[in-house]
């Protein structure tokens, strides 16, 4: 099982150094929060933990999918009509999990309830009547 580590939305330590010492050397903390674009409250979040001595950045585990993405693909290849239910169940996973595996593998799952097929029918027949 790989381990991701999602580092997308933090600043690097360098930038947080830089900005604190802005701070340090007498700069304001809101000319600091507009040079290094960033708030005043991730300033005083940096300079809190810098009293700590742990200024680096949280490397922050993103937990692997449950759902295996080749076996999802087969099983959707075979049962093309399968709802998210069923495919849940399948798996043993819930229909939520199913919804964003599907998404992050870019399938789609649409069906057409039987009323709106009865609709349609009615409606291209309707404008043959014209």
């Amino acid at each position: 099982m790989d381990i991701v580590y999602n580092r997308e939305m933090t600043y690097s330590l360098d930038l947080r150094k830089k900005a604190l010492k802005y701070i340090e050397n007498g700069g304001t903390w809101k000319a600091a929060s507009e040079i290094f674009e960033v708030t005043t409250r991730t300033l005083a979040n940096w300079l809190r933990k810098k009293k700590q001595q742990d200024l680096a950045p949280k490397i922050r585990r993103q937990s692997p999918s449950k759902i295996n993405s080749d076996k999802l693909k087969k099983y959707i290849q075979e049962h093309p009509d399968a709802y998210l239910r069923e495919i849940g169940k399948e798996f043993g996973s819930t229909i939520q999990a199913v919804f964003y595996a599907c998404k992050r593998l870019k399938i789609t799952l649409k069906k057409r309830h039987h009323t709106t097929k009865k609709e349609m029918k009615k409606n291209e027949k309707s404008l043959w009547k014209k």
